[in-house]
């Protein structure tokens, strides 16, 4: 009797896990997403301190952590802040002012590297017509192992000059963050196209294969 109560017990509590644990990780996420970002967005309100008592705008009463009413507004601010800009970038003169950030930017040793690599990868996951192009199945990271990966341009020149055969980039997303990942080279015949787009196939490698796309109705009939 009591160990067929120990295994009902056991049974309820991995089917509540089960069901709750997708909401526990959600929640979670978000708020370790909105303590990183509100780690940045309170200098916005570095102001505040002048003007309020610091007990009522810091949590410990003097400086550090806002309360999060304050970074939440904080919050809000920057992303008026960045619609802002995203206007400006509309109009001649805000072209001018982010041509004259990235030429600072580019212009200051080491932080240029990371500067215009995170530029580039910014660029490809925004939708650049000239970063990914098509959603590809290359045999990585050995022989009879697939990832997904995108076709990013044909290597010509010494590449192919070397290898003496039509070699195609592809840029292999870690999973779930794809902002980082593997370049390779790979010859053509060996890669396999997909007809998923790419931000189906980013939306694929985010959600670590969960979240597939159907196949078309033209490609089901074939």
């Amino acid at each position: 009797m009591k160990k067929s109560f120990f295994v009902r017990s056991r049974a309820s509590f991995l089917t509540g896990l089960a069901i709750t644990l997708p909401a526990i990780i959600s929640i979670a996420a978000v708020k370790w997403l909105f303590g990183t970002v509100s780690s940045f967005t309170d200098t916005l309100l570095f102001f505040l301190k002048y003007l309020l008592d610091p007990k009522a705008v810091y949590e410990n009463g003097q400086s550090g952590a806002m309360f999060w009413y304050w970074s939440l507004l904080a919050l809000v601010l920057a992303v008026i802040l960045i619609s802002t800009v995203g206007v400006l970038a509309r109009y001649y003169i805000g072209k001018r002012m982010i041509e004259w950030l990235d030429t600072a930017m580019m212009n200051v040793p080491l932080l240029n590297k990371f500067y215009g690599a995170i530029k580039q990868v910014n660029e490809a996951f925004a939708g650049n017509k000239s970063s990914f192009k098509t959603v590809v199945l290359v045999e990585f990271p050995r022989e009879g192992m697939y990832s997904v990966g995108f076709l990013t341009s044909e290597q010509r020149a010494e590449v192919q000059q070397k290898t003496r055969e039509k070699i195609v980039a592809v840029f292999i997303p870690t999973t779930p963050n794809p902002t980082s990942g593997f370049l390779v080279l790979v010859p053509e015949d060996k890669v396999t196209k997909l007809d998923m787009s790419v931000a189906e196939g980013i939306k694929y490698i985010v959600s670590l294969g969960s979240i597939s796309p159907e196949l078309p109705a033209e490609v089901k009939r074939r």
